[in-house]
């Protein structure tokens, strides 16, 4: 164990810190000014801020030439009310850690203490605390942000706690391990009419009635094979809250989702084509639009055995796993180095999302020593001059 006591009680202290403080996508500035400051006392060679947004990356240069490998947690929280009776609950009414992100970028606080104290012997360690996972949207931006050329990592390496796994087990596996989604907004517009002669109007209603069932009939779910392909509505709308008024406007929202991208591409054509053919049936205009896309995250097999080699060093128990059908933006890290994510066992608490999920404290010791053996087995350790 490389974190003593006192490293511990900071740590702690810190996810505790973040948690009363959440920040949703795109907004997570004080969280962001809470790391840097936390990082500023381990003297990393260099931090790169506002990287994609409210992105952090703290860089620990190596003295002899070596591999780039980048660590990377989550910064953002999540649009949901918190309900808890800890001492750390939420202070920001309708939002929360109810992901576990806190705990995630605890975790990278936790290796920032021991490459202060030994530093890369080669090559470089980065810790990246991204911005924006929730939406989809932080790891593109990172990525499309000019800075990032200066990372340029060879390998990437990330976790995710994982509900229902004990407490100091992991689960890792090569191949997908999250699914690719995306959100499909449609509208579909007609002509009011009074509600005594709908006839005289163009109602959307009719078409909102069959999409539902037959939009989901394209994506049935079940198992998570090759084939897997989800349809889920989130929300629909038709017309004004009024008696009076045949509806003239209607707007359904639906999430796709499939193991890989390719699926995906299948999918989104399929459900394109049975809205252009139910509006037309109802002399209705459709538009459509994609949100919150995620591309699938696949673990590329020699970072997947660099991880196992990490939990089998550190005798963290480990097992195989099965793709989630929850999405992540990390996937497109693997398209600029190898990379893999593992899930963290948070044991026997709430599920993910929910209004009283809470990532335990016991978790963060097990998350640091994989990704720090990780890191020494790649770029070795220097005493700090």
């Amino acid at each position: 164990m490389f974190l003593t006591n006192s490293d511990m009680v900071d740590l702690v202290d810190l996810r505790h810190r973040l948690h009363r403080r959440p920040e949703i996508s795109g907004e997570e500035r004080e969280t962001a000014a809470t790391i840097v400051a936390f990082l500023k006392p381990t003297q990393p060679d260099r931090i790169i801020s506002e990287l994609g947004g409210h992105g952090v990356a703290a860089i620990y240069e190596g003295a002899e030439p070596g591999p780039t490998v980048l660590i990377r947690a989550e910064l953002d929280a999540l649009p949901i009310e918190e309900l808890s009776t800890s001492d750390h609950r939420s202070e920001i009414p309708g939002k929360g850690h109810l992901c576990g992100h806190d705990g995630h970028m605890t975790i990278l606080a936790g290796l920032a203490r021991g490459l202060h104290r030994n530093p890369p012997k080669r090559g470089r360690a980065i810790l990246l605390f991204q911005p924006a996972e929730e939406t989809g949207a932080g790891a593109a931006a990172v990525i499309a942000d000019p800075k990032f050329a200066e990372i340029a990592p060879d390998y990437a390496f990330s976790l995710h706690n994982r509900p229902g796994v004990p407490i100091g087990h992991a689960r890792i596996s090569e191949g997908a391990a999250n699914c690719a989604s995306r959100g499909l907004r449609i509208v579909l517009n007609g002509e009011t009419s009074h509600a005594s002669t709908p006839e005289h109007g163009r109602s959307p209603a009719p078409a909102i009635a069959r999409l539902i069932p037959e939009l989901t009939a394209l994506g049935p779910g079940g198992e998570l094979d090759a084939n897997f392909a989800l349809v889920t509505v989130t929300h629909a709308g038709i017309g004004e809250p009024a008696f009076g008024i045949a509806p003239g406007r209607g707007e359904l929202w639906v999430t796709l989702r499939t193991v890989n991208d390719a699926q995906m591409g299948a999918l989104c054509e399929k459900a394109e084509a049975l809205v252009r053919e139910v509006a037309a049936a109802g002399s209705l205009d459709a538009e459509m639009s994609y949100h919150d896309i995620f591309h699938h995250c696949e673990n590329e097999p020699e970072a997947v055995a660099m991880l196992r080699r990490a939990m089998d060093e550190e005798k963290v128990p480990h097992g195989p796993t099965k793709p989630s059908r929850g999405s992540e933006d990390f996937g497109l890290f693997g398209r600029k180095a190898k990379s893999a994510m593992f899930l963290l066992g948070s044991g026997d608490t709430a599920h993910l999302h929910n209004p009283d999920f809470d990532f335990p404290d016991d978790a963060i010791d097990t998350g640091a020593r994989v990704f720090m053996r990780a890191l020494r087995n790649l770029v070795g350790e220097a005493p700090r001059a």
